[in-house]
């Protein structure tokens, strides 16, 4: 993999601005850590530092503010994909995997969207659709990707989705481990199946 500089995730750092992004922030450290079943509205505000009450001023529900942080991260996957449109096909591809590795800290913790699955359901309509969404970014912008690097003709929308589910679970592997090498690993391969 190739190692450049990478733009920044635009999601919002919680050392920055004000109660309503440190709850964001702390929201998303904690889905991505806990997953969105394993922390409460009282682990967000022991976390920003503010009483449980104070919460409901930003986001009336757990719900409300578990499709916030998605839609903040949809957000912010778009912007990404922005700020590498310029770069040849094969270097988007790159910094695709690098902001896996990189954004979502590969061993540490895993994808917004993906920390829904393992309580699908137990959630609400309204976030699952939020997933489905932050899914559908990404493939598409990975189809356009792939069509660009791969030979004329060949079907990319199924390698699209191939390469999504494979950050996934790679990311979901070393989280397991703990080691962001299994990551690692696990891109070298899928790159090598592409023959990229």
């Amino acid at each position: 993999m190739t190692r450049r500089a990478l733009p920044k995730s635009s999601f919002i750092d919680a050392s920055h601005g004000g109660t309503r992004e440190q709850v964001l922030t702390a929201a998303r450290r904690l889905i991505q850590t806990r997953s969105y079943l394993g922390f409460s509205f009282q682990d967000v505000a022991a976390a920003v530092g503010v009483r449980k009450p104070s919460l409901y001023h930003h986001f009336p529900s757990k719900e409300a503010l578990g499709t916030e942080v998605l839609r903040v991260a949809k957000e912010a996957f778009r912007c990404w994909a922005q700020s590498v449109a310029d770069r040849t096909p094969v270097d988007q591809f790159d910094a695709y995997i690098h902001m896996y590795r990189n954004d979502i800290r590969a061993g540490e913790r895993i994808c917004p969207g993906g920390s829904f699955i393992a309580g699908w359901d137990c959630i609400e309509d309204e976030l699952r659709e939020a997933v489905r969404e932050i899914r559908a970014e990404q493939v598409v912008w990975l189809t356009g990707v792939l069509g660009a690097m791969l030979p004329t003709g060949k079907c990319t929308s199924p390698l699209a989705s191939y390469v999504y589910a494979s950050c996934q679970g790679a990311l979901i592997t070393a989280r397991m481990t703990g080691r962001v090498e299994d990551f690692e690993e696990i891109m070298t391969q899928v790159q090598h199946t592409l023959s990229i």
